[in-house]
């Protein structure tokens, strides 16, 4: 699994976090930071994180 998040989209509001914290963080400066490939492990969290987006920026690639 690949997750690809839009960062001209994305507005580091920061749900994906809360959603799927072993894939998403924010960093110190308050930017979304990711895994972009974190493993099939993680697929239902990532799917909840690009479900709860409000900008929708998250994509998740086979």
């Amino acid at each position: 699994m690949k997750v690809a998040v839009d960062m001209n989209k994305c507005q580091d509001h920061g749900q994906c976090a809360f959603a799927a914290p072993d894939v998403f963080r924010l960093d110190d400066s308050g930017r979304l930071a990711y895994l972009s490939d974190p493993g099939d492990a993680f697929r239902a969290d990532v799917e909840e994180a690009a479900d709860v987006c409000p900008m929708q920026a998250i994509r998740i690639e086979a």
